[in-house]
């Protein structure tokens, strides 16, 4: 199958995106998105949990404390934690929105959020990549069929690491395939 002409399919809530009608800032005329990746969606179940346990937590406070706190005091308190678990969960939706990896004809590109000001991109031609290698640990990795992708580049480049990805080994597969064709 050509990896270039595919039929575009959105996966695993937009985790694995073949020929997604999508651009990027640093896109060269005529270079074609051929595969956008983001964390497999069942990664993002710890952080969703804690905000659950969080708001329970803050329930249970409530009830525990509201007679021996006044009512401002009670209403300022829960203003606080609640905005406390808001950002923390949109914080996590942003990490997990915008760490991207991205597979076009010419390049391979990891764009990584780690905070709201602070972005890295990381870009290796097609034709400098080396090796590529995927790695799933685990028991949850190997039910949910996620794991990193390593790609190494040739002399002074950057090596790029998506981390859990959905299908690691396609994704190997569409890289090769792709260095292979040039």
């Amino acid at each position: 199958m050509d990896k270039l002409h595919a039929q575009p399919v959105h996966r695993f809530f937009h985790s694995f995106c073949i020929r997604p009608n999508v651009s990027f800032e640093n896109q060269s005329e005529g270079e074609v998105v051929v595969l956008v990746l983001r964390a497999h969606p069942v990664t993002q179940i710890p952080w969703i949990l804690n905000v659950v346990i969080l708001f329970i937590l803050l329930f249970v406070a409530n009830l525990v404390f509201a007679g021996s706190l006044g009512g401002m005091q009670v209403f300022f308190l829960n203003l606080f934690l609640i905005i406390f678990i808001l950002s923390y969960a949109w914080l996590n939706i942003l990490v997990y929105v915008f760490n991207v990896g991205i597979l076009t004809n010419e390049k391979v590109v990891d764009i990584d959020f780690s905070a709201v000001i602070y972005k890295e991109t990381t870009e290796a031609r097609l034709d400098k990549v080396e090796d590529v290698s995927s790695k799933a640990a685990g028991y949850f990795a190997s039910l949910f069929n996620f794991g990193d992708v390593f790609v190494q580049t040739a002399g002074t480049e950057a090596n790029l690491e998506f981390a859990k990805v959905p299908r690691p080994s396609e994704v190997v597969n569409f890289i090769n395939e792709l260095t292979e064709a040039l």
